[in-house]
């Protein structure tokens, strides 16, 4: 990625800060500025429902008690076109009489799609695209996932040793890793939308799946995927307040239905011909939720589905460095393959060292070609 204007790196920067509070609308960032470079106001999108980058850049504006017009708007996406929650940024910074406008990227919402910046340009302010695109896109990639292809950006998070081990064979595994892996994998989660997770796993571990190891505005939801609708009522997961349960089933269970709607859960019916959950058409139905990025923590088998089907996107793995023998399994279980051909390819994305663990984001190659 090349770098770009440094109002846009700044702009970027303030974008960031709304990586785990904008959800389901983008992370996008603004600074307002003079000819000269002078910093009028900036921001960034706020909670769904609040205020987006440039409102709050114009806000930030007149509460300093600057003049905007004329001057020059850095914005990390195109400024949105239509009336949704609040309305339309385009013609906030046109009422402002901002006078040149600089985004990064077009915004892939069919209800805005490059109709931002044409009314921007009919109403006479200087419109340029392109500093910072990578990085936008990057930073909104599941975004851009649900608006082009209909569906969340899926996450795989995993925890092995050296050789691949992620359970004992007696079944333990807390803690593969250390502290400061753990804490990472939870700023993951909360920049999710959703956590999704398989019954084998609620059964087994009753876990809350939320994020605690970080602060966090918002609890992403959570998905199970649960064939024959086995959630118990009283699981701990329902002990997360704030965040929504939704509940993928194969089967209809009619009587198990009130318990688990007392308790919030919705429940979807979802089967595939095989008597399991149709794991592309919930991702649609994910996407239809508004689901952005969709962190996958689930065990061997489920892990093995969505690789076995081609729904995994990118590959989140911390590796301790430890060796661990025969454990009871691996990342995922999805088959013999008799040739090194049938492997899944990935492309190493970054590599970082968290304390004494290895954190590897790898994505399955050719899938963020979209």
């Amino acid at each position: 990625m090349t770098d770009p204007h440094p109002f846009i790196t700044q702009a970027l920067g303030l974008a960031a800060q709304a990586l785990c509070l904008s959800n389901p609308n983008p992370r996008v960032g603004c600074v307002i500025t003079t000819g000269d470079g002078r910093v009028l106001g900036q921001g960034f999108t706020q909670q769904a429902g609040g205020p987006h980058a440039e409102v709050v850049a114009l806000r930030d504006a007149q509460a300093r008690g600057n003049d905007v017009r004329g001057a020059t708007a850095y914005v990390t996406l195109e400024p949105c076109a239509h009336q949704g929650r609040t309305g339309p940024c385009c013609e906030a910074l046109i009422r402002a009489g901002v006078g040149r406008v600089v985004a990064s990227i077009a915004d892939p919402n069919p209800l805005v799609a490059g109709q931002g910046f044409a009314r921007l340009r009919a109403a006479g302010v200087e419109v340029e695209v392109g500093p910072g695109a990578a990085q936008s896109r990057e930073l909104n990639i599941g975004f851009f996932s649900r608006m082009v292809r209909g569906t969340p950006w899926v996450r795989m998070k995993a925890a092995a040793s050296l050789d691949g081990v992620t359970a004992l064979a007696n079944g333990a595994s807390q803690w593969i890793t250390s502290p400061a892996a753990r804490a990472d994998g939870h700023a993951w989660r909360a920049r999710a939308c959703a956590v999704l997770t398989g019954i084998g796993t609620v059964l087994e571990d009753d876990p809350l799946l939320n994020v605690r190891e970080v602060a966090t505005p918002r609890q992403p939801h959570l998905v199970i995927v649960d064939s024959r609708l086995q959630t118990p009522p009283g699981a701990r997961l329902f002990d997360v307040p704030g965040r929504e349960v939704l509940i993928y089933a194969a089967q209809e269970h009619p009587e198990r239905l009130p318990a688990l709607q007392a308790r919030g859960a919705t429940v979807i019916h979802l089967p595939n011909a095989h008597g399991k959950v149709d794991l592309p058409a919930m991702l649609h139905d994910l996407g239809r939720r508004s689901v952005n990025e969709l962190h996958l923590e689930a065990g061997h088998k489920l892990n093995g589905s969505f690789l076995r089907e081609g729904l995994v996107d990118e590959v989140l793995l911390y590796l301790a460095p430890l060796l661990l023998g025969s454990g009871a399994h691996g990342l995922s279980s999805w088959g013999a393959l008799q040739k090194l051909t049938d492997g899944l390819r990935l492309e190493f994305h970054d590599v970082q060292q968290l304390g004494p663990d290895l954190r590897l984001v790898a994505r399955v190659a050719g899938r963020a070609d979209f």
